[in-house]
Order: structure tokens, then C-alpha cells, then sequence
């Protein structure tokens, strides 16, 4: 499945680093940034979310929501948040639901199935997709440029 700009975007709940329950809907009328990684702990993954954490008095400025969500426990995802002090909310799709509706799983990804593609998504307070970019090299880092762009224009 593939999202496209102007869908709805997929509601969603999970729970993030903190074990607080998490949903697209809470964000209502804001914003909202998804951003999906493959692994916690991993070079490029690290990479992407630092340079995130550096930049996010942009995202601040304009009042947007910053998720990154990968299929990691929350366990893990807490211990990588405070390791790469980020200052935005990781959330666990453990059960691979959020990927899946997102178009944004591997079936196969090297020796493991089922981890979240490089993927982000600009989803305004309507809840409507602005940004839809979903990796299949995820060696690859989504275009972050374009969706601060996109943010500070909604």
C-alpha cells in the first residue's frame, strides 16, 4: 500500500519510550512529523535522528510534533533517547501495525522481517497527508529539508 499526499493519514496507537500511550489524534490540529527508522542504534538511523534533535527548534517554531517510530521495544527506544539525548518522542511499533499501514515495512531486511523503511511523513492538523516519502535503500536518508519546508508552510 501506498500513501498519498492529500489521504487521510492512518490513525495510529502505540506506546512511546516513556510506556505513554501515544496516538495520531492527540496531535489534532498540529502538525505532525513522522519519521520511521529501521533500528535504534544503528549508523545511518543515529545519523538521521541527531541531525533531527539539532534542528528541532525549527520544528518548535512552527508548533510541529516530531514521532520517530521503529519496531524497537520501548525498552530499547528509551535506552537510545537518552544515550543521543533526543528531544523528541520515540514510539515503539513493536507489533508492526503503524509500518505496516504507514507502506513502510521490509518484508525482508537482511536476516530480519518486518523493520520499518526509511520513511517520513508531514501530516497537517487536519490530519492530512502533506509529505509522503518512503525509502526502499535504507542507506538512504529522507529529505529533510523538504519537510521542514513543508512543515513551515502549513
Amino acid at each position: 500500500m501506498s500513501l498519498q499526499i492529500g489521504q487521510s493519514a492512518p490513525q495510529f496507537k502505540s506506546f512511546d519510550s516513556e510506556k505513554n500511550e501515544i496516538s495520531l489524534s492527540d496531535f489534532k490540529g498540529k502538525p505532525v512529523v513522522l519519521l520511521f527508522f529501521p533500528l535504534a542504534f544503528t549508523g545511518i538511523c543515529t545519523t538521521e535522528l541527531c541531525s533531527v534533535r539539532d534542528e528541532i527548534a525549527d520544528y518548535n517554531k512552527v508548533n510541529a510534533e516530531v514521532i520517530a517510530i521503529s519496531v524497537d521495544s520501548v525498552h530499547s527506544l528509551k535506552k537510545y533517547k537518552e544515550e543521543q539525548s533526543l528531544n523528541f518522542t520515540l514510539l515503539s511499533d513493536f507489533n508492526k501495525t503503524i509500518s505496516t499501514d504507514y507502506g513502510s515495512i521490509y518484508e525482508n531486511f537482511g536476516w530480519m522481517h518486518g523493520v520499518s523503511k526509511r520513511s517520513a511523513f508531514v501530516i497537517d492538523g487536519d490530519g492530512i497527508i502533506r509529505y509522503a516519502e518512503v525509502l526502499e535503500n535504507a542507506g538512504e536518508i529522507p529529505n529533510l529539508a523538504e519537510v521542514k519546508r513543508i512543515v513551515e508552510n502549513l
